[in-house]
């Protein structure tokens, strides 16, 4: 299946954003952010976000907004353009990249000058934004510059999680994917669906409380364990984190740290 399309290749730089030429249309959107997931509020509170972006002269932007804040971003309305939305919750020691993000394209999200954002456009928007990077750092060994994230076919791309070519879990789940490897291949060679797979997990005891406790994806159903039983948690690459009213677990490999009771915080 051919994901790419090499029509408006000329229209990007080298670090593959957009032209430095500020010649394209663009407009303003207001961000509509989507319902934090309950045990987060209920755990954390009202989270922080971090808004990223394109802005009409092609140069990324991020920008940060308070809890009941709200924001308005200005977009290239000539192709698909990301934004991504990263909960985070300074008070408890937990920044940007700790929680998965929201996200929405333009102009799939749009209606009446509002960008809706969802959960479920989060890992479509990390995706472009990684086949960006890679794409970049193999730019100047190549004259190829056809596979630029405006190029990709986003539509199909987002079926396959609804036609049931994907397996069970991923379709639930997509966090579940390593972006970072799947975009890194499809620069390198293609885009291939096959590698759309679960990260292999390490099942890893952890001899924490006793309760229920959630990940930082918002699709992740919770771990609960009774008193008495063997923690088990499932530890993929790079550091894996979860939060109960015993407080945060964080893991990295073999080793593991548990911070003070969430409940004292609030």
């Amino acid at each position: 299946m051919v994901f790419f399309a090499a029509i408006i290749a000329a229209n990007f730089a080298p670090v593959l954003l957009l032209s430095g030429c500020r010649n394209h249309l663009s407009s303003s959107y207001t961000l509509v952010f989507p319902a934090v997931p309950d045990a987060w509020t209920t755990l954390l509170g009202q989270p922080c976000w971090r808004i990223e972006w394109i802005d009409p002269d092609g140069k990324f932007q991020r920008t940060d907004i308070q809890p009941g804040e709200g924001l308005a971003v200005e977009l290239v309305v000539t192709w698909a353009n990301p934004v991504t939305a990263w909960p985070y919750w300074p008070s408890h020691n937990l920044y940007p990249g700790n929680f998965k993000p929201a996200g929405g394209f333009f102009p799939y999200e749009m209606s009446g000058g509002r960008l809706h954002l969802s959960w479920e456009a989060g890992p479509d928007t990390v995706f472009y934004w990684e086949l960006a990077r890679y794409a970049s750092l193999s730019y100047e060994d190549s004259s190829d510059t056809t596979k630029i994230p405006a190029n990709f076919d986003w539509l199909r791309f987002r079926e396959l999680f609804t036609t049931g070519v994907l397996s069970d879990p991923v379709c639930k789940d997509p966090w579940l994917i390593d972006w970072s490897f799947v975009a890194e291949r499809t620069i390198s060679a293609n885009f291939d669906r096959r590698r759309l797979v679960p990260e292999t997990a390490e099942l890893t005891a952890i001899p924490v409380p006793f309760g229920t406790w959630y990940g930082t994806s918002p699709f992740a159903d919770p771990l609960f364990f009774t008193e008495g039983e063997s923690p088990v948690f499932p530890v993929r690459s790079g550091v894996n984190m979860w939060v109960s009213e015993t407080g945060i677990l964080r893991v990295s490999g073999n080793a593991w740290m548990l911070t003070d009771s969430l409940a004292q915080r609030r």
